[in-house]
């Protein structure tokens, strides 16, 4: 067995499927791992980083996708990956199947094996291939750092020889993954926190963060 990732679309996608890291715990199952060559360059992983654990690294696109029974893919493939695919080839990734439904139909007719990660059940058995909760994480603190460059002011209370300046006001709309990460990095910058969300359970999950939450009236939990 051959497993081999190629480079994403910089310009949509700046994560890669294969660390050093990943590569190394692949290769001692027993596969062969190859990359294409600069592979993750832009994320300061030179390609000798994976030749010290085994990585074979391949000259071009066309060289890795002859070789490998798996490819690994962040996104969805190009045309030009599809197409060069050897038939019966596992494939790997987040390819976003209602957004990319042409490509997934020519996936398809090159009779493919295709694992969407985004759509895999999530149960404590499969907690490990989770592609969704640990993106969702980065996403609830980026938010805020975001949020916090934009708003060009000091966030927690700083009280000076000149006077004092109020702490920042916070509200996080929804308390999912996302969500608790936002309150967590919010309140560690000294913001003052307040998030609502559809689901009564979270209010507990919120307070436990040390935000407010804000109860809106309904007539049921809308959980689910």
């Amino acid at each position: 067995m051959i497993v081999g990732s190629t480079k994403e679309d910089l310009t949509l996608e700046k994560r890669v499927s294969l660390t050093p890291e990943t590569a190394k715990n692949i290769i001692g199952l027993g596969p062969q791992v190859c990359i294409e060559k600069d592979y993750a360059i832009h994320l300061g992983i030179p390609d000798s980083e994976y030749t010290k654990v085994g990585v074979e690294v391949k000259n071009s696109l066309e060289e890795v996708i002859s070789s490998v029974n798996l490819l690994t893919k962040v996104n969805c493939p190009s045309e030009k990956e599809i197409n060069s695919l050897k038939e019966k080839t596992i494939l790997i990734g987040m390819l976003n199947p209602s957004k990319n439904k042409d490509k997934i139909s020519e996936i398809i007719k090159k009779k493919l094996n295709i694992f969407s990660l985004e759509l895999l059940p999530r149960i404590s058995r499969a907690q490990s291939m989770d592609v969704l909760s640990s993106q969702s994480n980065l996403a609830g603190y980026r938010a805020v750092i975001d949020c916090v460059a934009e708003f060009e002011k000091a966030v927690p209370m700083m009280m000076t020889a000149a006077g004092t300046v109020p702490a920042a006001k916070v509200l996080i709309i929804g308390a999912g993954v996302a969500g608790l990460q936002a309150i967590a990095t919010a309140k560690r910058l000294g913001a003052i926190v307040s998030a609502t969300d559809v689901r009564s359970a979270s209010k507990e999950q919120v307070e436990s963060l040390g935000g407010k939450f804000l109860t809106v009236e309904q007539t049921e939990d809308l959980e689910t």
